[in-house]
């Protein structure tokens, strides 16, 4: 067995049942497990490694609960800018019907590179179509290449928009083969024991993309081998009125109806809740993934995290795809989800530490697992470190962990995921990140070049429309000469 232990550590932040907090701490990692940690008085002698945390927070790596990772490709494509949910998912089902099985995989690959670097040890991606040669497997093997703790949420299309749905039909899959799908992927892949780095759940995409019966035997099938249920639901205005429209009821009392609410069950977004919705949650123990900075990019509202918290439902933490929050940094989703609760419900709604709790204890909860999210004895050996000596945080030390919140806290130095660095000194280890960020702007210039060419009389707007169109008029050289 191999031991590894972190020393001297400045800020030691456990996010455990007593939230303890060590300064000048240490943790001692044996294998894959955190085996003890504490104050200085304490610290173990014998090490096979020994790292010198001086200046650093420690704390646990946090937990991804939303996103979709293929949107690396699409990062804030022109037309996409500045455009409501329903008219921003017309084109982007146009820009998925290109993506390829390589396109996928560097995906993968770069949204995970970026969860790790910005403090993710644990990532929940909603893979929730597959065209061309696509495979789901494809999700799994990159997450085992890059060493992130990993649960593949198996989405899915099913009603196209000749059927009413949103989805043009090309891109939809039939139902009996989802539901086959789904569960070979957990026959296949799914590891229920404790420390498990790979986990399936099931996950319609939305209500407005596959059939109420889909949604009913998704569930079925899911509780039937005991593993999570996930889709979107409550995301925006445009969601609410389809839902009213069509069932004449919210997205929650839908969910209620289809057997959608409990503790096994969460709700990507969930921001347009009334105050019955919030207590049909807080009942059944149905939680939610907030995606602060993507609702905001698309005005889709502001999730209540306050009251959501003020009656137990449990709250994580997500960045939410690419195409619609533009970066996959854990950290920032933390900040901003401070940052919005206060716009919304006053300065003291969310404090700093609630904030990274929701990505932590939050996160781990909303996702039933009891062996991570917190610093403790037993527990899986998934934390980060961040050293406090940089720009962003002078004259910012009086509250170190507030810092990482308040302040620009930028990437992380230290990353360890199942008891292995991945990031040490702030570089991923072991991986060609520049060799790899520039395959994926190749493979994304062409995605978006082969989407323009073949649907350009289909796609809602130009793809290179922008709001300012700043290269194709002149500028204004008296606003220049004004501002000098």
């Amino acid at each position: 067995m191999s031991t590894i232990l972190l020393e001297n550590i400045d800020n030691l932040v456990t996010f455990d049942g007593k939230r303890r907090f060590y300064q000048n701490g240490w943790i001692l990692i044996r294998d894959n497990l955190i085996d003890s940690l504490g104050g200085s008085t304490t610290k173990p002698s014998e090490a096979d490694q020994r790292l010198d945390m001086s200046g650093h927070v420690i704390m646990p790596g946090l937990i991804n609960t939303h996103h979709h990772n293929w949107q690396t490709l699409i990062r804030h494509v022109p037309s996409q800018q500045n455009a409501a949910l329903f008219d921003w998912l017309h084109d982007l089902y146009l820009l998925m019907s290109e993506v390829t099985d390589e396109d996928q995989y560097s995906a993968y690959m770069i949204a995970h590179a970026e969860l790790i670097l910005s403090g993710c040890t644990t990532n929940v991606d909603h893979s929730y179509f597959r065209v061309n040669d696509m495979q789901f497997d494809t999700g799994i093997r990159a997450a085992e290449d890059i060493g992130i703790r990993f649960h593949l949420a198996r989405g899915s299309f099913s009603i196209g928009q000749s059927q009413g749905g949103l989805p043009p039909d090309h891109i939809i899959e039939d139902e009996d083969a989802i539901l086959a799908d789904t569960e070979r992927l957990i026959k296949t892949f799914h590891d229920p024991d404790p420390l498990a780095m790979t986990r399936i759940d099931s996950a319609p995409c939305s209500p407005f993309s596959v059939s109420p019966r889909l949604m009913k035997e998704s569930i079925k099938l899911a509780r039937q081998y005991g593993v999570g249920s996930h889709t979107h639901f409550a995301e925006s205005m445009d969601d609410h009125r389809y839902m009213m429209e069509t069932y004449g009821k919210t997205s929650v009392q839908v969910a209620q109806d289809w057997g959608w609410v409990g503790p096994d069950v969460w709700y990507a977004h969930a921001v347009i809740l009334n105050e019955d919705d919030i207590d049909i949650m807080a009942r059944t123990g149905t939680a939610v993934a907030h995606c602060p900075n993507s609702n905001a990019y698309l005005a889709s509202g502001i999730c209540k995290v306050k009251l959501l918290l003020e009656k137990n439902v449990t709250v994580g933490l997500a960045v939410d795809g690419s195409a619609s929050n533009n970066a996959s940094h854990i950290l920032n989703e933390a900040r901003n989800a401070l940052l919005l609760q206060r716009v919304k419900f006053g300065v003291d709604s969310l404090s700093p530490t609630q904030a990274l709790e929701l990505g932590t204890i939050g996160s781990a909860r909303l996702l039933r697992r009891d062996d991570i999210g917190s610093l403790e004895p037993g527990k899986a050996a998934d934390l980060i470190g961040i050293k406090m000596d940089r720009l962003s945080f002078a004259g910012g030390l009086h509250d170190p962990v507030a810092a990482l919140v308040l302040c620009d806290s930028g990437y992380v130095d230290l990353s360890i995921i199942n008891g292995v660095i991945r990031v040490a000194n702030g570089h991923l280890v072991g991986l060609n990140l520049p060799e790899l960020v520039a395959k994926h702007n190749r493979l994304a210039a062409d995605l978006v070049s082969r989407t323009e060419k073949r649907y350009a009389a289909k796609l809602k707007y130009p793809i290179w429309r922008r709001a300012f169109p700043y290269d194709k008029e002149p500028l204004d050289e008296s606003f220049l000469a004004g501002n000098q």
